[in-house]
Parts: structure tokens; C-alpha cells; sequence
């Protein structure tokens, strides 16, 4: 009697979908960290003594060195040991600090505890690129990248009505208490539903001479780290715009009411550009849209700019200008890490630590200087905008050897 073949067995972890999910979970999380507590900045503020308005954007700068400098280690520590420990560790740090932020007596108190859940968060960052990459590479991989930024930038749409919508229940403090008990939630789903994506064989021992050639390479590969720079510069000018957002609603506009609505519809402006980037990259490329959508973004911050400086400047002409400058933003991040990330496939984890600890700490800085120049006006953030688009020009032709839309190697035509 002839047996029929077994049955193949059925995948370990997550299906697609569940997986994106998971991806996209893990960066939604430091969405919420940030977003969240924008409409409780003016109260922060008031109940902790920070006298000056400027001041109040360390709150959300604070968070995000933490989450930048932090990824150097990870990176090494997530190719010796594997994604899921690491994971489990970046995540208890979260959850630890967010809910010590949440009972801070002092200002300085909080600032020191949003620096610790950045800390917590940077693993995320670098794990979801890893384990993204280790699954996928080339289209495909910018495709996962695309719909996990589409699902995570649906925080920011939600985040700040979510912050506005907490504050009229309790005091502030609970903004931090819902960041703890969120990622408690996502640590459990984490650990029962993703297996661990590194491979036994692949895993790197923590020697300082690997890891030293490992970033070597990072930051000697053209096309790495031209990438990686146009990251940090888009990155700045989007850190530019949280850091600004509610000052300018609540300051310059007289517009308190209308903040979280235009928050949310200029982030779904960047979840739509997800989206279409999602359905159109595997047909057209990486390279196509991303710096046809960089031109774009570049218009948009010249037009804005021209616009304030010339006095006419209102709710409505920002609410364009910067919504469209965001949906140019949605069809740049996912192509422009995925390209990063490209040819580091063989050190995926030292890679995307690297890159990210350059393109957040640079990239928030580049915010944090942008946002410290409000002076009651759209001025500094648009012209702020221009530059941070120009210098993303700048290094994409680097990387590209003065060339768009094309690879210039051949061989690179499978991750256009």
C-alpha cells in the first residue's frame, strides 16, 4: 500500500498579516510614547513649574535620545543572543519607566524617566528593522516595512484625541499609566505569538573587533549610509514638526480645539501615502517614488516657507501645506530605510542599530534645534522643513552617485 506524503507542517508564529501587525505594534508604541502627551504639555508644564514654553519640548527630546542612543547596544546584543530576549528586555524597561514617569515629583524627575523608556523603546526600533529583514529583503521587505508604518502611523492619528480624551477623565499622570499598560499588552502578545526570526547558525559573537568592522562597513557602505543621512534629515524635520505642533495651534493660531483634529488629519495624510506606497513599490520601485516624493516634500517646504515670511500664513494654508509636506514624508521613510538597509542583510542587527542611533539622535536633535527657534510664528519650522529636505537631497545623490530614480548598478535593480 503506497502512503501519501505527510502534510507539510504548518509555519511556526504569525502569518503574514498577524506579523505586520506585530511589526507595527512594536514602532507603534514609540508613536504613542510621543504623541500621546502632546495635548498634556501645557499642563505638565503648569503642575511640574517649567516656566518657559520652549522648555516643555524636553519632554518629548528626552524620550527620543534615549530611544536614539540606546540602539548601539542593541543591535550587537540582538545578532549574539537573538531578537525575542532582547525584545523582552527593551520592553520591561519601557513599561518600568512609563509607569515611573507617571508618579515623577519633579520635572527633572520625569525628564530622567522619558530618557529611561527611550532607552526601553530603541530595542523595538532595531528589532522590528531586523526582524523584518530577516524574514524579507528587497521589494518585498520595503512592502512589510510600508504596511507596518501604514498600521503604526495610525497611533498618531489617534494619539493625541486618545491624550485629549484621558486628560478629561484624570490628571495627567495617567498618559504615562496607559504607556505602561500598553506595552504590558503588547509584551505578552509579543512573547506568546513571535518566534525568534535569527537562526541558530547566524547568530555573531560579541567580540569588539566584529562589531567594530560590523559599523565599519555600516558607515563605509555608500549606499548605507547615504540612506541612513536622508533618513536623519527627513526624521529632523518631522521631529521639528511634533516639537512645534501644539505652540503653534495653541499660540500662534488661538486654536486650542482644532489641535488633536488637524493632528490627526495631517497624520492620516502620512498613512495614506503608506498605503499607496505599499500597492505601487513592488510595480514601480523604490527608488521612483521615494525621490519623486522627496522633490515634492522639498516644494512643499520652499512654498510653506514663502508663504509665513510673506505674512499669509493661516490655520488653513498650514494645515495644506504641512499635510501635503507630510504626505511626501509617507512615501519617503519605509523606501529610504528599506534601501538602507539593502546590502547590510548578512549583519542586519549591528546594521539597523547603527542606522538608527544616527538617524534618531541626529534627526531629534536637528527637531529639538528646530523647535527651540519658535518665536510665536510658523517661520522657523518652515524654513526648517526646507533645509532638512535640501540636506535629504543632498545625500540621496551621494548615495546614488549623483543620479535619481534609477539604481546606477544594474545589479541593484531588484531593490528599486
Amino acid at each position: 500500500m503506497i502512503e501519501s506524503p505527510a502534510a507539510p507542517a504548518r509555519p511556526r508564529g504569525p502569518g503574514f498579516p498577524e506579523f505586520v501587525c506585530l511589526i507595527a505594534m512594536m514602532m507603534a508604541l514609540n508613536a504613542l510614547a510621543i504623541d500621546v502627551m502632546l495635548p498634556a504639555l501645557p499642563a505638565i508644564g503648569e503642575a511640574l513649574g517649567v516656566v518657559t514654553e520652549n522648555s516643555r519640548q524636553w519632554v518629548i527630546t528626552a524620550y527620543l535620545l534615549g530611544f536614539g542612543v540606546a540602539q548601539i547596544v542593541y543591535g550587537p546584543l540582538a545578532d549574539r543572543y537573538g531578537r525575542k530576549p532582547i525584545l523582552m528586555i527593551g520592553l520591561s524597561l519601557y513599561v518600568l519607566f512609563s509607569a515611573i514617569a507617571a508618579f515623577a515629583p519633579t520635572f527633572e524627575a520625569l525628564i530622567l524617566a522619558r530618557l529611561g523608556a527611550g532607552v526601553g523603546a530603541a530595542a523595538m526600533r532595531v528589532l522590528a528593522v531586523s526582524i523584518v529583514r530577516d524574514r524579507y529583503s528587497g521589494r518585498t521587505m520595503a512592502r512589510v516595512m510600508s504596511l507596518s508604518f501604514l498600521v503604526f502611523l495610525g497611533v498618531p492619528i489617534l494619539a493625541p484625541t486618545l491624550g485629549q480624551l484621558i486628560l478629561t477623565l484624570a490628571p495627567w499622570p495617567w498618559i504615562f499609566g496607559v504607556l505602561a499598560l500598553a506595552g504590558g499588552a503588547f509584551m505578552i502578545w509579543s512573547a506568546i505569538r513571535l518566534p525568534e526570526t535569527l537562526h541558530p547558525q547566524d547568530r555573531l559573537p560579541i567580540r569588539l573587533d566584529r562589531i567594530a568592522a560590523a559599523f565599519r562597513e555600516v558607515l563605509t557602505s555608500r549606499r548605507s549610509m547615504g540612506y541612513t543621512l536622508a533618513m536623519t534629515a527627513i526624521t529632523g524635520a518631522l521631529f521639528g514638526f511634533i516639537n512645534s505642533s501644539q505652540q503653534i495651534f495653541f499660540d500662534v493660531f488661538d486654536e486650542p480645539g482644532l489641535f488633536t483634529t488637524f493632528f490627526g488629519l495631517m497624520a492620516g495624510g502620512v498613512a495614506i501615502a503608506s498605503l499607496l506606497n505599499a500597492r505601487l513599490v513592488e510595480r514601480l520601485g523604490s527608488r521612483l517614488i521615494s525621490h519623486s516624493a522627496l522633490l515634492g516634500f522639498i516644494a512643499m517646504g520652499l512654498t510653506h516657507s514663502l508663504v509665513t515670511l510673506s505674512g499669509h500664513e493661516t490655520i488653513w494654508t498650514f494645515a495644506v501645506l504641512q499635510g501635503l509636506t507630510m504626505f511626501c514624508f509617507g512615501l519617503i521613510a519605509g523606501n529610504f530605510g528599506a534601501m538602507a538597509m539593502e546590502p547590510m542583510g548578512h549583519i542586519a542587527g549591528t546594521a539597523s542599530s547603527a542606522q538608527g542611533f544616527i538617524s534618531t539622535t541626529a534627526g531629534s536633535t536637528a527637531g529639538f534645534l528646530i523647535g527651540q527657534q519658535f518665536n510665536g510664528s510658523v517661520v522657523p519650522l518652515a524654513v526648517g522643513v526646507t533645509i532638512c529636505g535640501l540636506a535629504a537631497l543632498g545625500a540621496v545623490l551621494f548615495a546614488e552617485r549623483g543620479r535619481l530614480f534609477t539604481a546606477r548598478n544594474p545589479l541593484q535593480t531588484a531593490a528599486q
